[in-house]
């Protein structure tokens, strides 16, 4: 039995083009929010958690409602469309009032504004979700995880695209002395993005015909289904699992308050600290991700070898370490410079490592049971601390100072160290594999 990988790199389109908007949204909201609208780094902080507060009641429920829905074309492709749709629109309302309210502000347009951002919010919630499930859908069991490793590196690649077009649309040489950036041309590249990427997901994945042959095939391997529960259809965890399980999802959550404090607030930080406009910023995160891309399948090799759990140690303290380099570098130089991009590229390195490994370690626990459930545990943790931490994060940026990012960030990686010592199941060893092979193990 073979992963398609054709399918299977169609299929991840929907996350490339949610990846490329995230990674726009991250970017570029934070600094129309302090730069155009004056909100200080509190609000601004409040406003960009919102998402992840909106997250943890709309990505559950519409997965769930997904689950229910019964279409002619499908039960997740209904919310993929009517979802990218719905934010190609919104998306595009938001520059121009950014651009209108630098003309002539007014509380209307600021009020206007946050709605948007809200509805656009709203919008990405209903089919996350669904997207997310699609592959699962059509995917054998034992392949999930080669399938999630493409999908993975499809979702990066929607980062990098972003960055790459921001890089190029957005040096230094373009903004610089401008009172105000028009990001309306950034926007509207990446609604096309997004537009195409479903498009051809929708011509080429036919999701009730593929269903259907992947549930014919798990009713020829009854074996697949490895569920135990205890009479009532629950799944029960030993003690000493359920001890590991803890840990580990706070372990997750103290890493994801760290990543998540300077991916939010870096292109503001670069602009406070160094005086360096979006360009820059973004060149540093495209390292930054494209050395995440490069790194997914060595360190699925290197798992295979030494185990998911020290992959991911190793990880935290690059990544711990990285991030204390972070604020030598940015307080010591006034521009960004290349051992900066060296950083940020170990940075991409120490991501994956712990990116890669922790979900299937999640998954890993709950002994076949319902995997959507431990994927909800993943992204429940992971989504309170990225609620958290850019609020917090802001705060301390404003009441102490700007340069406070990176140790904080620092601080909060290191502590992750701590709570994974005590995470003892999960962890895996198997044969080294080669290629997407080393993903076999890691999200059955």
């Amino acid at each position: 039995m073979k992963l398609d990988n054709k399918r299977t790199i169609l299929t991840g389109l929907a996350f490339l083009s949610i990846c490329a908007f995230w990674q726009m949204y991250n970017s570029i909201v934070p600094l129309i929010l302090t730069n155009t609208f004056h909100l200080n780094e509190t609000y601004s902080g409040a406003i960009m958690a919102a998402d992840n507060v909106l997250a943890l009641f709309l990505l559950p429920l519409f997965g769930a409602i997904s689950d229910k829905t019964h279409t002619k074309i499908g039960k997740r492709m209904p919310f993929i469309l009517f979802g990218t749709g719905l934010a190609i629109i919104l998306m595009n309302l938001l520059p121009l009032i950014d651009n209108s309210y630098a003309a002539a502000p007014t509380t209307f347009k600021t009020v206007s504004f946050v709605v948007v951002l809200g509805l656009l919010l709203v919008a990405m919630g209903t089919y996350r979700s669904p997207a997310v499930a699609l592959m699962p859908d059509i995917t054998p069991k034992p392949l999930r995880s080669k399938g999630n490793a493409i999908i993975n590196l499809m979702g990066a690649l929607g980062g990098v695209i972003y960055l790459g077009v921001a890089a190029v649309m957005y040096p230094n040489s373009k903004v610089e002395g401008l009172a105000h950036v028009n990001y309306q041309p950034l926007f509207m590249v990446v609604s096309a993005i997004m537009f195409v990427a479903i498009a051809v997901l929708f011509l080429t994945i036919k999701e009730p015909k593929l269903v259907a042959e992947q549930q014919k095939l798990e009713a020829q391997h009854p074996e697949w289904n490895l569920a135990e529960d205890d009479g009532s259809g629950n799944e029960t965890l030993p003690k000493p699992v359920k001890k590991s399980l803890i840990f580990l999802l706070s372990s997750i959550c103290l890493w994801f308050v760290g990543y998540n404090a300077v991916e939010t607030w870096f292109t503001t930080y670069v602009s406070q600290v160094m005086g360096q406009a979006l360009g820059g910023a973004s060149t540093c995160l495209l390292i930054a991700t494209g050395g995440a891309v490069i790194s997914y399948i060595p360190i699925g090799v290197i798992a295979s070898k030494v185990g998911r759990k020290r992959t991911i140690m190793a990880g935290i303290i690059l990544l711990a370490a990285c991030f204390g380099l972070g604020y030598f570098l940015t307080t010591a130089y006034s521009e960004i410079n290349v051992i900066m991009f060296i950083v940020f590229a170990l940075v991409g390195l120490a991501w994956a490592a712990i990116n890669v490994n922790s979900l299937p370690m999640v998954v890993e626990m709950c002994r076949g049971s319902d995997i959507g459930k431990f994927t909800g545990y993943y992204y429940t943790f992971s989504m309170v601390a990225q609620v958290v931490t850019p609020i917090v994060a802001g705060s301390l940026m404003r009441h102490i100072s700007y340069t406070v990012l990176f140790p904080y960030a620092a601080l909060f990686v290191a502590l992750s160290f701590v709570t994974m010592i005590f995470v003892k199941h999960g962890d895996n060893k198997p044969e080294a594999k080669r290629g997407l092979d080393a993903f076999e193990d890691l999200d059955d």
